[in-house]
C-alpha cells in the first residue's frame, strides 16, 4: 500500500514538473489570442509590482495619465475672458463712438454729417435697432444645432469652432461697406457665440466645487455686464480716436488665441455625454459592417460592389442624420414638459427684453435725458461697478441661502422686484445724481440674477440635456427678449419722441419678470443634476470616476 501512494505521489509530481515548461508556452498562446486586459485584481498586482522593479510593464498596462494643464480655476479664467470679449462686443456697437447718431438737418436745410455707423450707413432708428440684434438670428439657428452636435462630437472641440467663427465674422464687421454686409457679419458673430453660450456653462458647472457652484457661475455670468460696460468705454475710446471699424478688428485679434486653443488643448468632456471616441466608434463599426455586406457579391462583380459599399454608408449618413433629428425632437419635448424649466426661461425672457434694450439704448438715452456729455464713460462705469458687485453677490447669497430651486426662484422674484421699483423711481427724477444714485442701485438689484437663473436651468434638467437647455434659454431670451426689445424701442421713441417715457414704459416690464419668477416658487422643484443622463455610466463604477480637470483644482 505504501508503495502504491507512494509510485502515484510520485507520478503526481512527475506530472507537475513536466508540465511547468510548458506554462509559458500556454500563457503566451492565450495572451496572443486575446487583447483584453488582466481582471482588476491582477491590474492591482501589477501596479504593486512596478514599485518593487519588477520586470517590464505588460503591454496592456497603460499608465496613469499625466495631469491636465487645464485645472478648474484655469478653465473659468479662460472662460471668463472669453465670455467678456462676447460681451464687449455687444457693448462697442452700441457705444455712441461705434454706434454713432444720425445725419440731422435743421429748418433752414442745413445738415450735419452723422457719426460712426448710424451715419456712415445713413440709418434710422429702426435699422439701428435691427443691427444690434442681427447676430440672433445666426444665435437662433445655431444654438440647437450645437447643443446636438455636443452628443456626437466633442463639446471642447465645438467651442473652437464657434470661436473661430466669431473671430473671422468681428472682423468682417469691420470691413463692411453697407448695411446689408454688416447685418450679415452680424449674424456669423451670433453663430460664432452660440457654441460657448451653450456649452461653457455646463462645464463649469461640472468642475466647480459643490458648494460654490453658484458662485463660479457668478463669476462667469459677471463678465456679461462687464463685458458690455468695457465695451461702451472700449467703443467711445476707439470710435472717437480712431474709428469705428478699429474696434471690430480689435476684438478679432483679442479672441483669435482662444479660438486656436479651442483646437489644440487637449479635449474636455461633458457630464452626461458619452466620449467623441464611442460615437466614432459606432460610425467605423457601421461602415464596416456596411463594407463586409457589399464584399459578399465580390465573386459577382467587383463594380456591384463598389457600388453596394457607396450605398451602405450614405445609408449610414442619413440613418444617422435621422436618429440625430430623432433624438433632438424627443429631447426638446421632454425639455418643455419640465414646467420648473420653462416658468424660469419665461421669466428670463420678460427680463431680458428689458436689459437688452437697457443696454443698446442706454447711453443714447442718458445724453438725451439728463445731457451728459460723456455718457459712454457714465453707463459703462456704472455697469461695471453694478455688474461685478450684482452678480456675484447673487451667487453668493443664493450658496448662503442654500443652492436649491426654490431658494433661487425667491432670490429672483425679490430682486428683480426691488431693482424695477429703484431703475423706476430713477428716471422719474430730474436729477442727474439722484438718477444715478437710485439706477446704480438698480442694476446692483437685477445683477443679482444672472447667477441663480442659470442655475435653475442648468440643474431642473438632467445632465444629458444641460448643453440644449441652455441653448434654447439663449435662443428664448434673445428672439422674444432683446432681439424684438431694441427695435420696438426704436419705434416708441419715434412715436413719442421723448426718452423719460420710454426709459419708463420699458422699466415697468421688470415687474412682469418678477411676477413670473414668484409663480416658480410654489412649483414642484426637484435638483436633477445627479441623475443618470442616457449616456452616464453605471452606478458601480461612479467610485473610480475621475474628475474631468485632472490636477489640483486648488492651484490656478
Amino acid at each position: 500500500m505504501l508503495s502504491t501512494s507512494s509510485n502515484r505521489s510520485d507520478d503526481v509530481v512527475d506530472v507537475d514538473q513536466n508540465s511547468q515548461p510548458n506554462l509559458p508556452i500556454q500563457q503566451s498562446k492565450n495572451q496572443s489570442l486575446s487583447h483584453r486586459p488582466p481582471p482588476l485584481a491582477e491590474a492591482e498586482m501589477a501596479t504593486r509590482s512596478l514599485s518593487e522593479d519588477s520586470p517590464p510593464t505588460p503591454s496592456w498596462f497603460t499608465p496613469p495619465p499625466t495631469p491636465s494643464w487645464f485645472t478648474p480655476k484655469r478653465l473659468l479664467v479662460i472662460f471668463c475672458v472669453i465670455n467678456m470679449l462676447n460681451y464687449v462686443d455687444r457693448g462697442a456697437i452700441a457705444s455712441n463712438g461705434v454706434n454713432g447718431s444720425q445725419r440731422t438737418c435743421d429748418d433752414k436745410g442745413i445738415c450735419t454729417s452723422g457719426s460712426g455707423i448710424q451715419g456712415d450707413f445713413r440709418l434710422n432708428n429702426f435699422q439701428d435697432g435691427v443691427l444690434s440684434s442681427a447676430f440672433m438670428v445666426g444665435l437662433l439657428v445655431a444654438s440647437p444645432i450645437f447643443a446636438s452636435l455636443a452628443k456626437s462630437h466633442n463639446p471642447f472641440r465645438l467651442i473652437g469652432v464657434g470661436l473661430s467663427v466669431w473671430t473671422f465674422a468681428t472682423a468682417g464687421c469691420g470691413s463692411s461697406f453697407d448695411f446689408w454686409s454688416i447685418a450679415i457679419c452680424r449674424m456669423l458673430v451670433g453663430v460664432g457665440e452660440a457654441s460657448f453660450i451653450s456649452l461653457a456653462a455646463p462645464f463649469i458647472d461640472d468642475n466647480a466645487p459643490i458648494p460654490q457652484k453658484t458662485a463660479w457661475l457668478a463669476v462667469f455670468y459677471m463678465c456679461i455686464p462687464t463685458g458690455v460696460a468695457l465695451g461702451y468705454v472700449y467703443g467711445g475710446l476707439v470710435g472717437s480716436h480712431l474709428n469705428w471699424r478699429y474696434a471690430f478688428w480689435g476684438e478679432a485679434i483679442l479672441m483669435l488665441p482662444f479660438a486656436v486653443l479651442g483646437f489644440v488643448i487637449k479635449p474636455l468632456q461633458l457630464k452626461g455625454f458619452a466620449p467623441a471616441e464611442s460615437g466614432k466608434a459606432q460610425v467605423v463599426a457601421s461602415v464596416a459592417e456596411g463594407s463586409e455586406a457589399s464584399n459578399l457579391n465580390d465573386h459577382v462583380s467587383e463594380d456591384i460592389s463598389d457600388q453596394a459599399s457607396e450605398r451602405s454608408i450614405k445609408s449610414i449618413g442619413e440613418s444617422r442624420f435621422l436618429n440625430q433629428l430623432s433624438q433632438f425632437s424627443q429631447d426638446m419635448k421632454v425639455l418643455l414638459q419640465e414646467k420648473v424649466y420653462v416658468v424660469n426661461v419665461l421669466g428670463y425672457i420678460a427680463y431680458n427684453f428689458v436689459i437688452g434694450a437697457y443696454s443698446y439704448w442706454g447711453p443714447k438715452a442718458g445724453y438725451n435725458i439728463y445731457h451728459m456729455s460723456n455718457a459712454d464713460m457714465m453707463f459703462g462705469g456704472v455697469t461695471i461697478v453694478c455688474g461685478i458687485v450684482g452678480t456675484i453677490s447673487g451667487g453668493f447669497i443664493l450658496d448662503q441661502m442654500g443652492a436649491t430651486i426654490s431658494n433661487a426662484f425667491k432670490l429672483l422674484s425679490a430682486a428683480t422686484f426691488l431693482g424695477a421699483i429703484s431703475c423706476l423711481t430713477a428716471f422719474c427724477l430730474s436729477s442727474l445724481y439722484g438718477f444715478l444714485a437710485l439706477f446704480t442701485v438698480g442694476e446692483l438689484l437685477v445683477f443679482a440674477t444672472q447667477a441663480p437663473v442659470n442655475y435653475v436651468c442648468l440643474h431642473s434638467v438632467k445632465p444629458s440635456l444641460r448643453a440644449l437647455s441652455m441653448a434654447i434659454s439663449t435662443v428664448s431670451i434673445h428672439i422674444f427678449g432683446d432681439v424684438p426689445s431694441s427695435p420696438l424701442v426704436g419705434v416708441l421713441q419715434d412715436h413719442v419722441n421723448n426718452w423719460r417715457k420710454t426709459a419708463l414704459a420699458l422699466t415697468s416690464i421688470f415687474f412682469l419678470a418678477a411676477g413670473i419668477w414668484f409663480v416658480g416658487i410654489f412649483l414642484k422643484s426637484i435638483d436633477k443634476f445627479n441623475e443618470d443622463g442616457e449616456n452616464q455610466i453605471s452606478l458601480d463604477s461612479k467610485a473610480n470616476m475621475k474628475p474631468l480637470l485632472e490636477g489640483n483644482g486648488d492651484n490656478l
